[in-house]
């Protein structure tokens, strides 16, 4: 029957990861809400649902990957498909850290008597940007320039090993990232609970920390596949993914620090 295709699209076989996903995703939901309603085994609901959805994340991908690498599926029309349905994905992602930006302008710009008419809110110790935040800036503005650097390599075929390199540096500075993260919550006197600063700070900071942990996960799997040869000069577009969604998580950072953590904490 493939002989008779006349067309260049890529028409998926029937598969049951859907479907699974969707009752992984309903069971994750429904033991959130029992959590949070104090249910009998409620967290624990939530838990099995979250590590089914990643599993089902993991053979659905793992599908994506055999199309791509092994069957020959992913022709030009396919692979344009693709890079249109990750670019209006990170719009997507633009709109929701949007919001979070609103948020915080929203409340600090023009601060309402319940904060005391002033920004930081009285209280607050704000974290010194010129500490960790300076650091995981400089962090993740290295990292953007060795995924570009995996990226231009990509596009000569005797550099597979600064793919490589490239690509465990860039993976290596998104944990130290994470860490340096996870670190700064430690340390700082606010808490989530603490008010519209404390909500705000800690949504968009610990969002962006989560998009990191995806990125990072996924470029881990690109460095996986590089070492497997799956990447050629004209099909790469995993890892073309990747990079605009690591280019992003940079670019956001950014915003975070000059508008978060220095403007919003004079």
């Amino acid at each position: 029957m493939a002989s008779l295709q006349r067309h260049p699209y890529h028409l998926v076989d029937p598969s049951p990861w859907p479907l699974f996903t969707g009752f992984a995703a309903l069971g994750m939901t429904t033991g959130l809400v029992m959590y949070l309603q104090n249910y009998f085994l409620g967290g624990y609901v939530c838990i099995i649902g979250f590590l089914s959805v990643v599993g089902c994340m993991g053979v659905w991908w793992r599908d994506v990957v055999r199309e791509a690498t092994f069957l020959g599926h992913h022709t030009k029309a396919v692979q344009t498909g693709l890079r249109m349905g990750m670019i209006l994905f990170i719009a997507s992602e633009v709109m929701f850290f949007f919001a979070f930006f609103w948020a915080f302008f929203w409340a600090s710009v023009a601060p309402n008597i319940e904060l005391g008419g002033i920004w930081p809110p009285p209280g607050i110790e704000v974290l010194n940007p010129w500490e960790v935040p300076l650091l995981n800036t400089v962090i993740l503005l290295t990292s953007g320039v060795s995924c570009t650097w995996a990226h231009h390599a990509l596009a000569h075929k005797d550099r597979r090993l600064d793919v490589i390199q490239a690509l465990t540096i860039t993976v290596v500075l998104g944990v130290i990232f994470t860490a340096c993260q996870a670190f700064e919550y430690m340390e700082s006197t606010f808490k989530l609970s603490d008010g519209v600063y404390g909500s705000s700070f800690f949504m968009a900071t610990g969002f962006h920390g989560f998009h990191v942990l995806v990125g990072t996960t996924f470029l881990f799997v690109c460095l996986l596949r590089a070492k497997k040869d799956h990447f050629t000069t004209t099909h790469q577009i995993g890892f073309e993914a990747a990079a605009w969604y690591w280019h992003f998580v940079d670019v956001v950072w950014l915003f975070l620090f000059a508008t978060v953590y220095y403007w919003g904490g004079i």
